[in-house]
Protein backbone atom coordinates (compact mmCIF):
# COMPACT_ATOMS: atom_id res chain seq x y z
CA UNK A 1 0.00 0.00 0.00
CA UNK A 2 1.28 3.51 -0.75
CA UNK A 3 1.93 6.05 1.53
CA UNK A 4 -0.28 9.56 0.48
CA UNK A 5 3.38 11.48 0.17
CA UNK A 6 4.85 9.11 -2.58
CA UNK A 7 1.49 9.46 -3.99
CA UNK A 8 1.47 13.26 -4.48
CA UNK A 9 4.75 12.57 -5.55
CA UNK A 10 4.24 10.75 -7.86
CA UNK A 11 1.18 12.58 -9.08
CA UNK A 12 3.30 15.87 -9.36
CA UNK A 13 5.56 13.58 -11.49
CA UNK A 14 2.40 12.89 -13.98
CA UNK A 15 1.49 15.95 -13.86
CA UNK A 16 4.90 17.50 -15.38
CA UNK A 17 4.81 14.80 -17.70
CA UNK A 18 1.37 16.08 -19.13
CA UNK A 19 2.32 20.34 -19.31
CA UNK A 20 0.53 21.27 -15.97
CA UNK A 21 3.91 22.71 -14.48
CA UNK A 22 1.52 24.86 -11.51
CA UNK A 23 -0.36 20.85 -10.95
CA UNK A 24 3.26 19.90 -10.45
CA UNK A 25 3.87 22.09 -7.85
CA UNK A 26 1.06 21.63 -6.11
CA UNK A 27 1.06 18.30 -5.37
CA UNK A 28 4.94 18.68 -4.89
CA UNK A 29 3.96 21.49 -1.72
CA UNK A 30 1.19 18.99 -0.76
CA UNK A 31 4.00 15.99 -0.93
CA UNK A 32 6.50 18.25 1.74
CA UNK A 33 4.00 20.59 3.68
CA UNK A 34 1.19 18.36 4.87
CA UNK A 35 1.26 18.02 8.20
CA UNK A 36 -0.99 16.51 10.97
CA UNK A 37 -3.74 18.10 13.18
CA UNK A 38 -6.20 19.33 10.92
CA UNK A 39 -9.09 17.23 9.63
CA UNK A 40 -8.30 16.99 6.27
CA UNK A 41 -4.84 16.75 6.23
CA UNK A 42 -5.04 13.81 8.93
CA UNK A 43 -7.68 12.02 6.68
CA UNK A 44 -5.00 12.10 4.25
CA UNK A 45 -2.12 11.04 6.11
CA UNK A 46 -4.19 8.31 7.63
CA UNK A 47 -6.15 7.15 4.20
CA UNK A 48 -8.85 4.48 4.87
CA UNK A 49 -7.64 2.68 1.27
CA UNK A 50 -4.78 2.59 -0.97
CA UNK A 51 -4.05 6.45 -2.16
CA UNK A 52 -1.99 5.62 -5.06
CA UNK A 53 -2.49 7.29 -7.84
CA UNK A 54 -3.57 3.85 -10.15
CA UNK A 55 -6.07 3.12 -7.22
CA UNK A 56 -7.84 5.41 -5.13
CA UNK A 57 -6.26 8.62 -6.02
CA UNK A 58 -5.98 10.79 -3.20
CA UNK A 59 -3.59 13.41 -4.36
CA UNK A 60 -6.08 13.79 -7.06
CA UNK A 61 -8.84 13.75 -5.29
CA UNK A 62 -7.55 16.51 -3.33
CA UNK A 63 -6.46 18.45 -6.30
CA UNK A 64 -10.44 18.38 -7.63
CA UNK A 65 -11.80 19.37 -4.47
CA UNK A 66 -9.49 22.70 -3.94
CA UNK A 67 -10.17 23.81 -7.95
CA UNK A 68 -14.14 22.89 -7.13
CA UNK A 69 -13.41 25.64 -4.37
CA UNK A 70 -11.40 27.93 -6.73
CA UNK A 71 -14.53 27.92 -9.63
CA UNK A 72 -16.54 28.97 -7.25
CA UNK A 73 -15.12 32.07 -6.02
CA UNK A 74 -14.75 30.49 -2.59
CA UNK A 75 -11.29 29.92 -2.28
CA UNK A 76 -7.62 30.06 -3.61
CA UNK A 77 -9.13 32.96 -6.56
CA UNK A 78 -6.12 35.04 -6.34
CA UNK A 79 -3.47 32.31 -5.65
CA UNK A 80 -4.49 29.81 -8.77
CA UNK A 81 -3.39 30.76 -12.62
CA UNK A 82 -3.23 32.85 -13.81
CA UNK A 83 -2.08 34.49 -10.89
CA UNK A 84 1.83 33.82 -10.04
CA UNK A 85 2.37 33.80 -6.15
CA UNK A 86 5.28 32.64 -4.36
CA UNK A 87 5.20 28.50 -2.74
CA UNK A 88 4.67 30.04 0.59
CA UNK A 89 1.31 32.06 -0.46
CA UNK A 90 0.25 29.26 -2.31
CA UNK A 91 0.63 26.82 0.49
CA UNK A 92 -0.75 29.18 3.08
CA UNK A 93 -4.12 29.53 0.97
CA UNK A 94 -4.14 25.90 0.98
CA UNK A 95 -4.36 25.23 4.16
CA UNK A 96 -6.80 27.97 4.65
CA UNK A 97 -9.28 26.39 2.27
CA UNK A 98 -8.39 23.02 4.42
CA UNK A 99 -9.36 25.08 7.25
CA UNK A 100 -12.45 26.99 6.32
CA UNK A 101 -13.98 24.19 4.11
CA UNK A 102 -13.28 21.04 6.25
CA UNK A 103 -16.91 19.05 5.75
CA UNK A 104 -17.24 20.08 1.95
CA UNK A 105 -13.34 19.00 0.81
CA UNK A 106 -13.80 15.42 2.91
CA UNK A 107 -17.23 15.03 1.25
CA UNK A 108 -15.59 15.79 -1.98
CA UNK A 109 -12.84 13.03 -1.27
CA UNK A 110 -15.30 10.30 -0.43
CA UNK A 111 -15.76 10.18 -4.21
CA UNK A 112 -12.76 9.06 -6.92
CA UNK A 113 -11.99 11.38 -9.63
CA UNK A 114 -13.98 12.13 -12.95
CA UNK A 115 -11.42 12.53 -15.65
CA UNK A 116 -13.53 13.08 -18.84
CA UNK A 117 -10.88 14.22 -20.68
CA UNK A 118 -12.19 15.29 -23.99
CA UNK A 119 -8.93 14.91 -26.23
CA UNK A 120 -9.14 11.09 -25.89
CA UNK A 121 -11.76 11.13 -28.23
CA UNK A 122 -8.93 12.14 -31.09
CA UNK A 123 -8.15 8.40 -30.71
CA UNK A 124 -11.35 7.31 -31.02
CA UNK A 125 -12.63 8.99 -34.17
CA UNK A 126 -9.63 7.35 -36.79
CA UNK A 127 -10.84 4.25 -35.07
CA UNK A 128 -13.98 4.34 -35.58
CA UNK A 129 -13.88 5.91 -39.21
CA UNK A 130 -11.66 2.51 -39.84
CA UNK A 131 -14.52 0.61 -38.68
CA UNK A 132 -17.13 2.33 -40.96
CA UNK A 133 -14.99 1.55 -44.07
CA UNK A 134 -14.35 -2.24 -42.96
CA UNK A 135 -18.28 -2.99 -42.07
CA UNK A 136 -20.18 -0.25 -42.85
CA UNK A 137 -23.36 -0.38 -40.84
CA UNK A 138 -25.23 1.62 -37.72
CA UNK A 139 -23.80 1.25 -34.50
CA UNK A 140 -24.55 1.49 -31.06
CA UNK A 141 -21.42 2.86 -29.16
CA UNK A 142 -21.33 1.37 -25.59
CA UNK A 143 -18.64 2.90 -23.13
CA UNK A 144 -17.57 1.47 -20.02
CA UNK A 145 -16.15 3.62 -17.12
CA UNK A 146 -18.29 6.66 -19.14
CA UNK A 147 -17.86 9.33 -16.39
CA UNK A 148 -20.06 12.33 -17.64
CA UNK A 149 -20.38 10.62 -20.98
CA UNK A 150 -18.77 13.36 -22.95
CA UNK A 151 -16.89 11.08 -25.25
CA UNK A 152 -19.58 8.92 -26.21
CA UNK A 153 -20.54 11.85 -28.34
CA UNK A 154 -17.10 11.37 -29.99
CA UNK A 155 -18.53 11.76 -33.69
CA UNK A 156 -19.97 14.77 -32.93
CA UNK A 157 -16.65 16.29 -32.82
CA UNK A 158 -14.26 17.73 -35.42
CA UNK A 159 -10.76 16.03 -35.53
CA UNK A 160 -8.65 17.55 -37.82
CA UNK A 161 -5.53 15.63 -39.66
CA UNK A 162 -2.69 16.09 -41.99
CA UNK A 163 -4.81 13.95 -44.52
CA UNK A 164 -8.06 15.79 -44.09
CA UNK A 165 -10.58 16.24 -41.18
CA UNK A 166 -12.90 13.65 -39.78
CA UNK A 167 -16.46 14.67 -37.58
CA UNK A 168 -18.79 17.64 -38.48
CA UNK A 169 -16.26 20.77 -39.33
CA UNK A 170 -19.28 22.96 -37.53
CA UNK A 171 -18.82 21.24 -34.26
CA UNK A 172 -18.47 23.67 -31.15
CA UNK A 173 -15.24 20.89 -30.25
CA UNK A 174 -12.08 21.33 -32.15
CA UNK A 175 -9.28 18.61 -31.45
CA UNK A 176 -6.07 19.39 -33.45
CA UNK A 177 -3.50 16.95 -31.58
CA UNK A 178 0.12 16.36 -32.99
CA UNK A 179 -0.44 13.69 -35.58
CA UNK A 180 2.41 11.09 -35.86
CA UNK A 181 3.23 7.60 -37.79
CA UNK A 182 0.79 7.49 -40.88
CA UNK A 183 -2.27 9.25 -42.19
CA UNK A 184 -5.52 7.77 -41.95
CA UNK A 185 -6.76 6.60 -44.98
CA UNK A 186 -10.78 6.35 -43.61
CA UNK A 187 -12.41 9.54 -42.71
CA UNK A 188 -16.10 8.81 -42.77
CA UNK A 189 -18.07 8.02 -39.42
CA UNK A 190 -20.68 5.19 -38.78
CA UNK A 191 -24.01 6.53 -38.57
CA UNK A 192 -24.49 5.96 -34.31
CA UNK A 193 -27.82 5.48 -33.73
CA UNK A 194 -27.87 4.55 -29.71
CA UNK A 195 -24.95 5.88 -27.45
CA UNK A 196 -24.87 4.18 -23.62
CA UNK A 197 -22.69 3.54 -20.81
CA UNK A 198 -21.91 2.87 -17.43
CA UNK A 199 -20.29 3.95 -14.34
CA UNK A 200 -20.67 3.17 -10.86
CA UNK A 201 -21.11 7.12 -10.47
CA UNK A 202 -22.16 8.23 -13.70
CA UNK A 203 -22.10 12.43 -14.19
CA UNK A 204 -24.82 13.97 -15.86
CA UNK A 205 -23.56 16.79 -17.73
CA UNK A 206 -26.82 18.91 -17.64
CA UNK A 207 -26.74 18.86 -13.84
CA UNK A 208 -24.99 21.78 -12.19
CA UNK A 209 -22.99 20.18 -9.67
CA UNK A 210 -22.24 17.50 -11.95
CA UNK A 211 -20.62 19.90 -14.37
CA UNK A 212 -18.71 21.31 -11.38
CA UNK A 213 -16.46 17.79 -11.02
CA UNK A 214 -15.98 17.61 -14.85
CA UNK A 215 -14.89 21.06 -14.83
CA UNK A 216 -12.50 20.74 -11.21
CA UNK A 217 -10.69 17.63 -12.39
CA UNK A 218 -9.34 19.93 -15.37
CA UNK A 219 -5.89 21.41 -14.22
CA UNK A 220 -6.48 25.40 -13.63
CA UNK A 221 -2.87 26.32 -15.79
CA UNK A 222 -4.83 24.27 -18.74
CA UNK A 223 -7.41 26.79 -19.77
CA UNK A 224 -7.72 25.09 -23.37
CA UNK A 225 -8.98 21.56 -21.64
CA UNK A 226 -11.77 24.30 -19.44
CA UNK A 227 -12.82 25.73 -23.09
CA UNK A 228 -12.96 22.57 -25.02
CA UNK A 229 -14.78 20.96 -22.25
CA UNK A 230 -17.30 23.37 -21.96
CA UNK A 231 -18.16 22.72 -25.53
CA UNK A 232 -18.30 19.05 -25.25
CA UNK A 233 -20.81 19.79 -22.39
CA UNK A 234 -23.17 22.00 -24.73
CA UNK A 235 -22.58 19.50 -26.94
CA UNK A 236 -23.77 16.59 -24.65
CA UNK A 237 -26.44 18.81 -22.97
CA UNK A 238 -28.02 19.57 -26.86
CA UNK A 239 -27.24 15.21 -27.46
CA UNK A 240 -28.52 13.30 -24.63
CA UNK A 241 -27.58 9.39 -24.22
CA UNK A 242 -28.56 6.85 -21.43
CA UNK A 243 -25.92 6.19 -18.63
CA UNK A 244 -26.66 3.93 -15.91
CA UNK A 245 -25.28 3.28 -12.41
CA UNK A 246 -23.74 0.23 -12.27
CA UNK A 247 -20.54 -2.18 -12.70
CA UNK A 248 -19.50 -2.36 -16.10
CA UNK A 249 -19.42 -6.01 -16.22
CA UNK A 250 -23.05 -6.56 -15.66
CA UNK A 251 -24.41 -3.29 -17.78
CA UNK A 252 -22.25 -4.79 -20.99
CA UNK A 253 -23.51 -8.32 -20.28
CA UNK A 254 -26.99 -7.24 -20.07
CA UNK A 255 -26.88 -4.85 -22.92
CA UNK A 256 -25.13 -7.46 -25.54
CA UNK A 257 -27.91 -9.56 -24.34
CA UNK A 258 -30.14 -8.01 -26.56
CA UNK A 259 -30.39 -8.98 -30.58
CA UNK A 260 -28.19 -7.03 -32.51
CA UNK A 261 -31.18 -6.13 -35.20
CA UNK A 262 -28.63 -5.33 -38.35
CA UNK A 263 -26.34 -3.00 -35.94
CA UNK A 264 -22.65 -3.25 -35.05
CA UNK A 265 -21.87 -3.17 -31.41
CA UNK A 266 -19.17 -0.80 -30.75
CA UNK A 267 -17.36 -1.08 -27.23
CA UNK A 268 -15.01 1.20 -25.69
CA UNK A 269 -12.97 2.21 -22.75
CA UNK A 270 -10.29 4.77 -22.29
CA UNK A 271 -8.28 4.47 -19.04
CA UNK A 272 -10.25 2.38 -17.24
CA UNK A 273 -9.83 -1.02 -17.90
CA UNK A 274 -7.18 -0.81 -15.30
CA UNK A 275 -9.41 0.69 -12.22
CA UNK A 276 -11.80 -2.68 -12.94
CA UNK A 277 -12.10 -5.53 -10.44
CA UNK A 278 -10.92 -8.34 -11.92
CA UNK A 279 -14.62 -9.69 -11.72
CA UNK A 280 -15.52 -7.13 -13.75
CA UNK A 281 -13.10 -7.58 -16.49
CA UNK A 282 -13.85 -11.25 -16.88
CA UNK A 283 -17.88 -10.53 -17.22
CA UNK A 284 -16.89 -8.08 -19.93
CA UNK A 285 -14.84 -10.29 -21.98
CA UNK A 286 -17.17 -13.57 -21.73
CA UNK A 287 -19.84 -10.78 -22.67
CA UNK A 288 -17.81 -9.77 -25.82
CA UNK A 289 -16.54 -13.24 -26.64
CA UNK A 290 -19.95 -14.65 -26.76
CA UNK A 291 -21.73 -11.84 -28.32
CA UNK A 292 -23.64 -13.39 -31.41
CA UNK A 293 -23.67 -10.12 -33.63
CA UNK A 294 -20.92 -7.94 -35.09
CA UNK A 295 -19.16 -6.60 -32.72
CA UNK A 296 -15.44 -5.03 -32.28
CA UNK A 297 -14.13 -3.02 -29.04
CA UNK A 298 -11.52 0.55 -29.17
CA UNK A 299 -9.15 -0.22 -26.33
CA UNK A 300 -6.96 2.97 -25.36
CA UNK A 301 -5.12 2.30 -22.26
CA UNK A 302 -1.93 1.68 -20.05
CA UNK A 303 0.30 -0.56 -20.79
CA UNK A 304 3.69 0.68 -19.42
CA UNK A 305 4.76 1.97 -22.70
CA UNK A 306 4.40 5.98 -23.81
CA UNK A 307 1.32 6.99 -23.12
CA UNK A 308 -1.66 4.36 -23.84
CA UNK A 309 -1.69 1.63 -25.97
CA UNK A 310 -5.05 1.72 -28.95
CA UNK A 311 -6.01 -1.55 -30.04
CA UNK A 312 -9.01 -2.71 -31.83
CA UNK A 313 -10.44 -5.95 -31.21
CA UNK A 314 -12.75 -7.77 -33.40
CA UNK A 315 -15.29 -10.42 -32.85
CA UNK A 316 -16.18 -13.27 -32.44
CA UNK A 317 -12.63 -14.40 -33.09
CA UNK A 318 -11.08 -12.30 -30.80
CA UNK A 319 -8.48 -10.97 -33.52
CA UNK A 320 -6.40 -7.85 -31.47
CA UNK A 321 -4.86 -4.84 -34.33
CA UNK A 322 -2.38 -2.52 -33.11
CA UNK A 323 -3.85 1.19 -33.93
CA UNK A 324 -1.13 3.17 -32.70
CA UNK A 325 -0.54 4.94 -29.14
CA UNK A 326 -2.00 7.73 -27.08
CA UNK A 327 -0.97 10.32 -24.85
CA UNK A 328 -3.32 9.88 -22.19
CA UNK A 329 -4.57 13.35 -22.94
CA UNK A 330 -4.89 13.04 -25.91
CA UNK A 331 -2.24 15.58 -26.69
CA UNK A 332 -0.45 13.63 -29.67
CA UNK A 333 -1.82 10.04 -31.57
CA UNK A 334 1.17 7.57 -32.83
CA UNK A 335 -1.34 6.00 -35.68
CA UNK A 336 -0.07 3.01 -36.82
CA UNK A 337 -2.87 1.70 -38.45
CA UNK A 338 -2.54 1.09 -42.13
Amino acid sequence: MSDIRDAFRSQAKACAELGSPFMERLMGLAATRLAPGTAVADHLLHWPGDPAVNVDNGPLRLAGALHALKLQGLALVDEYPPHKVSDDALWDAVFQAMQDHTAWILEWLASPPQTNEVRRSAALLPALALIEERHSLPVELLELGTSGGLNLRADLFHLELPSGCIGPEDSKVKLTPEWRGTKPAALRLPHVVRRAGADLSPLDPANDDDQLRLLAYLWADQPDRMQRTKAAIETAIACPVETTAEDAGDWLARQLARPSDGRLCVVFHTLAWQYFPEATRKTAEVAMETHEGPLVRIAMEADGGSGAILTLTTYPDGTVETLGRADFHGRWIDWHAG
